[in-house]
Formats: structure tokens, C-alpha cells, sequence
């Protein structure tokens, strides 16, 4: 969906906007983003799946299904659970209504009521995941008109499930913490000596907590810097010397690993092919 803070904001209507956005007045769970969006044209949406440091929700409202595709071949939607890192993918569809929620890894572990690892680093039917209740909330939020209903249903829906959630390990936590704040750029053996933990030992438990390895995970959060950079027009040279590639070839491959595409095809992702 168009790229947005989700903060604690009022429904926004613009005249001349392709998209309503609808933000919440506010959230009453850490690590949790979301808003709702409608196509206000018939356009129609097509865009390619990103991966981020955030498990994706994405709940469709309308009455034609979401179509994904990827190396899984097509499947038609009527919502999605996009894993952190989900391989190349697109994401189709006409009259697109939706409420999008973004996990960050200590929401996802807590909420999904799953590992992360048995997302397998793809994208998962909404009701594979939540079942029935997945899809009556989806049935509710197709019922109620007000956004601010619909994003309040699915606060509540989350909240309920927050209340019996496991808490991440403290060690993993951290770790996530010290990765995101080096913008990806960290040793590893350095992270595990500073939990307390064994090499081994920081892999298994990040690894099915988060759902990525750390090294996986610095990969991410760097490429999540870079793709920023590249999106707002700065050079493929620059954006690779700013976030810490070895040089212009480090960041094609990681790009092209994460993205399926070139950092020049990256750049040129543009809002006439989807938001």
C-alpha cells in the first residue's frame, strides 16, 4: 500500500489523492502500525512486494480478491501475511479496500500465535493463519463503514490476542534492538557476545523468534535503508557508500537477493504502477 507513518492521525481525505487513508486516532499496542486505504480510481494496483523489517498484514474489504503472485505461482486473496523477507512478489487488484497492520518482530512474535519461521519467508492467506477468527473479523470490517470502526475492530482484535501472548526473550530482543540501530551495520560475533549467549545458541533463538537469522536480519534492516535512499532518487553510489556496502556491486547483489530487480529498476518505482 502507499508508503505511510500510521500514525496517531485523523482520517485523511484528499480530493485530488488516488488513495483515502485512514489512520487511527491512536493504538494501545507497541510495535504496531496500521491504517486503511481505498483506491479512489479505477486504476486498478500492482505493485511489488518489498521486503521490510515489519510483518505485513494486509486485510481486503473489497469484493474482488487480492492476487499474488510469485514464485508460487497466482493465488487470489481476500488478505495476506507477508513474512519480513518474502521473495520476489507483486501484489494485483481493482477497487483495492483495505486495513494494512505492520508487525514489528516483537509484535509479530507475540501475535501471529505462530513462530515467525513457519511464515517459511513468504506470503500467507490471512485465514491460513488466523482461521475463524480471521475471518470474522474480516466479515465485520466489511460490514462497518467508519474507518475509524474498522481500525478500532482490529485493535481490539489484536489487543485480545496481545493478552495471551508470550513475551520475545530479552537477549533476542536486544539483539533486534542493536541491529536496527546500526542501521544493519554490526558485527555478529559481536552481538552474541553482548547478550551472553553462544554464537549457536543467539542463531536458534533469534532465528525462531524473528523469523530470520541476525546476519539475515542486518541484511534486511541495511537493505530497508537502502531502498529508502534509492526510492527518494539518491545515487546507486552514494546510497551504497551512506549504508555501508562495500561498494556499488555489494549493494546490486543484496538488491537484487531481497528485491528481485536492480537498484536502477528499484529507483524507478514509480506511483503509476501502484502506491
Amino acid at each position: 500500500m502507499p508508503e505511510d507513518d500510521t500514525g496517531d492521525k485523523p482520517l485523511e481525505r484528499t480530493a485530488d489523492s488516488r488513495w483515502e487513508v485512514a489512520r487511527p486516532h491512536g493504538t494501545s499496542l507497541s510495535g504496531v502500525r496500521m491504517a486503511g486505504f481505498r483506491d479512489r480510481t479505477a486504476g486498478g494496483l500492482d505493485m511489488r512486494v518489498l521486503p521490510q523489517p515489519a510483518v505485513i498484514v494486509v486485510i481486503g474489504l473489497g469484493t474482488a480478491p487480492i492476487t499474488v503472485e510469485g514464485a508460487f505461482g497466482h493465488r487470489p486473496l481476500s488478505g495476506l501475511v507477508a513474512a519480513m523477507s518474502p521473495g520476489p512478489a507483486r501484489i494485483r487488484g481493482e477497487g483495492v479496500e483495505c486495513v494494512e497492520v505492520a508487525l514489528s518482530p516483537r509484535a509479530a512474535y507475540a501475535l501471529l500465535g505462530v513462530s515467525p519461521l513457519e511464515l517459511d519467508g513468504s506470503i500467507t492467506a490471512f485465514e491460513d493463519l488466523w482461521g475463524r477468527h480471521a475471518r470474522l473479523l474480516h466479515e465485520q470490517l466489511a460490514d462497518t463503514a467508519s474507518w475509524q470502526e474498522r481500525l478500532a475492530l482490529t485493535d481490539g482484535f489484536l489487543r485480545r490476542r496481545a493478552a495471551k501472548a508470550p513475551p520475545m526473550a530479552a537477549e533476542v530482543a536486544a539483539t533486534w534492538d542493536a541491529i536496527v540501530a546500526g542501521r544493519g551495520r554490526v558485527r555478529i560475533g559481536d552481538l552474541a557476545a553482548s547478550c551472553g549467549w553462544s554464537r549457536k545458541r543467539l542463531w536458534a533463538r533469534f532465528s525462531s523468534q524473528v523469523g530470520l537469522t541476525p546476519k539475515r536480519a542486518a541484511m534486511l534492516v541495511r537493505f530497508d535503508h537502502a531502498a529508502r535512499a534509492l526510492l527518494a532518487g539518491e545515487p546507486a553510489g552514494d546510497v551504497a557508500a551512506a549504508c555501508g556496502y562495500a561498494d556499488q556491486p555489494h549493494l546490486h547483489r543484496d538488491v537484487q537477493a531481497l528485491a528481485g530487480c536492480t537498484p536502477g529498476a528499484l529507483a524507478g518505482l514509480t506511483a503509476s504502477t501502484g502506491p
